[in-house]
């Protein structure tokens, strides 16, 4: 079977495409999937350009979609022919004792998804959405479970509540979509003005540049009357943290998630306490709260923003498109 894989010191330049033998019989407890589809994140590329990231012939890629192709013994939740989708944590299946690394993580601390079929326990994925392209599932293990997680299961999203979404990114353009399903209002920014047509064609009610306006906390402040947002979708990290905090209600809640910015820098302690806003980081989410908020995304009549797609052996290509910063939601590669 066709596959990419990561050959040692690592980098862009050392992804390349092998063959591989076909996948395994399923085992009992396990099935086999022709995958057909994956999607990129900042978290892929960090382990696909960064020089000793990963495992010399590591298999990137922690998004899959595709087909299942074989059942083995004692497997009931799956039938030969079921759309499936992979799960970002295959061990952390429910509850609050999260994993802290990515030891067990697809395309990281093992083998992912970009290759043309896997076999591994029926636990490592869930059904996906109804009616969907194997293309529009494989956005949803991380971007979308991780918009999924920041807005219902820690932000505990209601409608009518103000949602701030940063940027145009996977996560972010998800996040987008599904708080305007459940009734909310979002504002959004961007440093682009055809970007930013776009975002208000997809529902934001109020889109900030943030490049005219740098204090773009204070800009959140004015459209929400003083205010602020009850949940902010923070993907930036350091360097967006201090205005996402001002343009946070009090009380809000702020999702800690990217590090597009970086991995440290300072916080406004003190603005944060008075507002006593909530601070939380996640990792993308369980199996469990995959399965929920697939059931959510059936009864929504959007699909998933696509900016492009690139055929599997392209995706260093695919890579080099993700690291302009013009894509406008996810890219995906399909085989």
């Amino acid at each position: 079977m066709k596959a990419m894989h990561i050959a040692a010191p690592g980098g862009l330049d050392h992804l390349v495409p092998v063959e591989l033998p076909a996948a395994a019989a399923p085992a009992a407890g396990e099935i086999q999937v022709r995958v057909h589809a994956s999607s990129l994140n900042y978290h892929d590329l960090l382990v696909a350009s960064r020089p000793g990231a990963t495992a010399d012939g590591r298999i990137p890629m922690a998004d899959g979609a595709g087909v299942v192709t074989a059942v083995g013994a004692g497997v009931t939740e799956f039938a030969v022919g079921d759309a499936v989708v992979s799960t970002f944590f295959p061990h952390w299946l429910a509850g609050r004792h999260v994993p802290s690394d990515f030891k067990l993580v697809p395309g990281d601390g093992v083998d992912g998804f970009a290759r043309e079929s896997v076999t591994l326990p029926a636990t490592a994925f869930t059904h996906a959405p109804r009616g969907w392209s194997h293309e529009e599932a494989a956005t949803l293990t991380t971007a979308g479970l991780t918009a999924w997680r920041a807005l219902v299961v820690d932000g505990g999203l209601q409608a009518g509540q103000t949602v701030l979404v940063l940027g145009t990114g996977g996560v972010s353009i998800f996040a987008l979509q599904m708080a305007k399903s459940m009734g909310a209002r979002v504002i959004a920014t961007t440093s682009s003005h055809a970007k930013a047509e776009q975002l208000t064609a997809l529902g934001a009610d109020v889109v900030i540049n943030y490049k005219d306006q740098p204090e773009w906390g204070n800009a959140v402040l004015a459209a929400t009357g003083g205010r602020g947002a009850d949940i902010v979708v923070e993907v930036g990290g350091p360097g967006t943290l201090p205005q996402s905090i001002r343009a946070c209600a009090p009380g809000g809640h702020i999702a800690l998630i990217g590090v597009l910015t970086g991995f440290a820098g300072a916080v406004p302690t003190a603005e944060m306490m008075g507002k006593q806003q909530t601070l939380k980081g996640l990792i993308v989410g369980s199996r469990e709260h995959q399965q929920d908020m697939v059931r959510a995304l059936e009864q929504f009549a959007w699909k998933p923003v696509i900016d492009s797609r690139y055929p599997l052996e392209q995706l260093p290509a695919a890579f080099a498109h993700q690291q302009t910063g013009q894509h406008f939601g996810k890219i995906v590669v399909h085989y």
